[in-house]
């Protein structure tokens, strides 16, 4: 099979689409191209990956010439923004949306219509667990993935200034939205935090192994729960979250579900800190949790099936 793979507005080594998907169908021996922002974000495409350079955000017309390079020969079609789906060349494979974000049910209807569309209940988020992550540790607490207001940026530099009486650092790890930009800067030039920018996944999690506690501190408008939980759980680290994760962290006992509130999250943190035992505790039931249900190459095999059985789709997508 070939598959042509596409994105204009994610990192090219996004861990769903690069680390699971893409890499996934490597495995099983299928050929790949992927449509991806790769020179705007300096990353050099992958061994034995076909690659089609695009602009970041992309307009209609770039994209589509783009996407027409990509699916040359290929059996199927998979893309992972929205507005590609309004850039599609005319003679191409089946199509698969692979949905993230909250989308209305209006939109999901039109798009099933003329394509297959992929969401978390077909083809749920996951991590890869490391088989034997070292205990978590005392002296610092980690955020991976993006930063903005929406996923507590506000609450997490209040909580670093608090934590550094106590000798705890805050590491933040991955890409920040522009308007917070200027806050996360200040904050790591005056000493409150370290934020390493975006990191590839497989990097930041071995990053966050050891630490105290992983932090998810998402509002109500964040739509799902965050897969960086999950990341805790899999790198053995106790979770502190909002509401937002506490349908992953309450059934395994893995953490503290928390109000978005500095005082509560720094309660949180320095009840871990006096309480090595329950540290262990919680990150051994996050870890067998992951592991039983949340490791990515337990459902590698049932994302390719499927991958194949929509390539071998005998009526094309209809045009647009």
């Amino acid at each position: 099979m070939r598959a042509c793979v596409a994105t204009t507005v994610h990192h090219p080594e996004d861990a769903r689409i690069m680390h699971r998907q893409i890499r996934a169908l490597l495995d099983a021996g299928h050929e790949v191209t992927y449509v991806a922002p790769f020179t705007y974000f300096n990353v050099t495409p992958a061994m034995g990956l076909g690659a089609v350079d695009v602009a970041y955000h992309a307009s209609y017309g770039r994209a589509r010439a783009a996407l027409k390079r990509g699916v040359q020969d290929a059996d199927l079609l998979i893309v992972h923004d929205h507005r590609l789906l309004r850039a599609l060349p005319h003679r191409r494979p089946p199509v698969v949306w692979d949905v993230r974000e909250q989308v209305s049910p209006a939109r999901l209807a039109r798009a099933g219509r003329r394509h297959r569309v992929v969401t978390t209940a077909v083809l749920p988020e996951a991590t890869l667990v490391s088989p034997a992550p070292p205990p978590p540790g005392d002296t610092r607490v980690v955020h991976i993935g993006r930063l903005s207001a929406e996923r507590g940026v506000t609450e997490l530099i209040g909580l670093a200034e608090r934590l550094v009486p106590h000798g705890i650092r805050l590491d933040l790890i991955g890409a920040a939205a522009r308007d917070v930009r200027p806050l996360l800067r200040d904050a790591q030039r005056i000493g409150l935090l370290d934020w390493y920018g975006y990191v590839p996944n497989r990097h930041a999690l071995r990053m966050a192994e050891g630490a105290l506690a992983g932090l998810s501190l998402a509002t109500g408008t964040v739509p799902t729960p965050p897969t960086k939980i999950m990341d805790y759980m899999g790198r053995g680290l106790p979770v502190i979250t909002t509401s937002q994760g506490a349908a992953l962290v309450e059934p395994a006992g893995c953490g503290l579900v928390v109000p978005l509130d500095v005082d509560a999250v720094l309660n949180a943190v320095l009840d871990l800190k006096e309480d090595p035992a329950r540290r262990l505790e919680l990150g051994a039931l996050g870890h067998a949790e992951a592991r039983l249900r949340h490791h990515w190459p337990d459902h590698a095999q049932q994302f390719v099936r499927r991958a194949e059985s929509w390539a071998g789709l005998t009526a094309h997508a209809l045009a647009v």
